[in-house]
C-alpha cells in the first residue's frame, strides 16, 4: 500500500517537475495558470493531465491539435515515480525520506532544464543550498550521508570553488567560458547536502560519465571539443552514485 502510495505521490510530482521544467526558462509562473499544450496553447483537460495514463490513453498526442507531445513528459513522470519508491523503500516513513525526496524533485527539474537549455537556474539552486545546510544542524539525521553543520559549510564552499577554479583557469588559458557558475553552483548544493567527502568523488564520476557519453560523438564527429554540453545532468548522475555508496567511499576517505 505504501509502495502503490509513493508511486502514486512520486507519478503527481513528476507532472509538477514538467511544469517546472517548461515555464522557468521562459519565466512564467509555476504555480499560477492551467497546463497548455506546448503547440496550440489550448488549455489540457483535468482527465487528459494525469500522470501516465494520459500520455498512454492519448498515446503521445494533444487532443485539440493532435500535434506529437514529448515523450519526456512521459519519463519525467516515471523517473520521478520510481524514484520515490526506491527512497521509501531504503528509508521508510522518516524525516531522510522527505529530505531525499525534496533533492530528488530538484534534480529531477535541473537535470531536464540544462538538458535541453544549457542553464541551471538560480531559483532551483539557492534553495537547495539553503535546506543542505540548514539541515546539517539535526544532530538525528542519517549520518552515513548527511554530514554535520560544520562538514556541510566546508563541502558547500569546496564544491563552489573547485569548480569556479576550473571556470578561472580553463578561462585564462583559452580565453574563452569553458563551464558555467551554474554548474558550480550546483556543486556547492552537492557539497552542503553531503560534505567535503562527495565532492572530488562526484567531480571524478561526473566527468567520467561525461567523456563516455561524449567520446562516440568525438570520433563521429558530429561535435568538437569546443561544442557545449550541459554539465549539470552529470554532477547530478554523480551525486546519485555517491548517496548510493556514501557508506563504503566514507570508509575508503576518512
Amino acid at each position: 500500500m505504501f509502495y502503490f502510495l509513493a508511486f502514486v505521490l512520486g507519478s503527481i510530482w513528476g507532472s509538477f517537475c514538467n511544469v517546472c521544467i517548461y515555464r522557468l526558462p521562459n519565466n512564467q509562473n509555476i504555480v499560477k495558470g492551467r497546463s497548455f499544450c506546448p503547440s496550440c496553447k489550448n488549455q489540457i483537460k483535468w482527465y487528459d493531465n494525469i500522470p501516465f495514463l494520459s500520455f498512454i490513453f492519448l498515446k503521445g498526442k494533444c487532443r485539440t491539435c493532435s500535434n506529437k507531445i514529448s515523450s519526456q513528459y512521459f519519463l519525467v513522470e516515471f523517473i520521478s515515480a520510481i524514484s520515490f519508491v526506491i527512497i521509501y523503500h531504503l528509508y521508510g516513513i522518516s524525516i531522510t525520506t522527505l529530505l531525499l525526496i525534496i533533492l530528488i524533485i530538484f534534480f529531477i527539474i535541473i537535470f531536464f532544464v540544462d538538458l535541453k537549455y544549457f542553464i541551471i537556474p538560480n531559483e532551483l539552486t539557492f534553495p537547495l543550498m539553503f535546506i543542505g545546510f540548514a539541515k546539517s544542524f539535526e544532530p538525528n539525521l542519517n549520518q552515513t550521508i548527511f554530514p554535520n553543520y560544520i562538514n556541510s559549510l566546508i563541502g558547500g564552499v569546496f564544491g563552489y570553488l573547485i569548480i569556479w577554479l576550473i571556470i578561472f583557469f580553463y578561462k585564462k588559458v583559452r580565453n574563452k567560458e569553458g563551464m558555467g557558475l551554474g554548474d558550480a553552483k550546483l556543486m556547492a548544493v552537492v557539497g552542503f547536502w553531503f560534505g567535503w567527502v562527495s565532492i572530488p568523488f562526484t567531480i571524478f564520476i561526473s566527468s567520467f560519465v561525461a567523456l563516455f557519453f561524449a567520446v562516440p560523438s568525438l570520433l563521429k564527429k558530429t561535435r568538437d571539443m569546443t561544442t557545449q554540453i550541459p554539465f549539470g545532468p552529470y554532477i547530478i548522475i554523480g551525486c546519485i552514485i555517491y548517496v548510493s555508496f556514501a557508506n563504503q567511499i566514507k570508509h575508503m576517505f576518512l
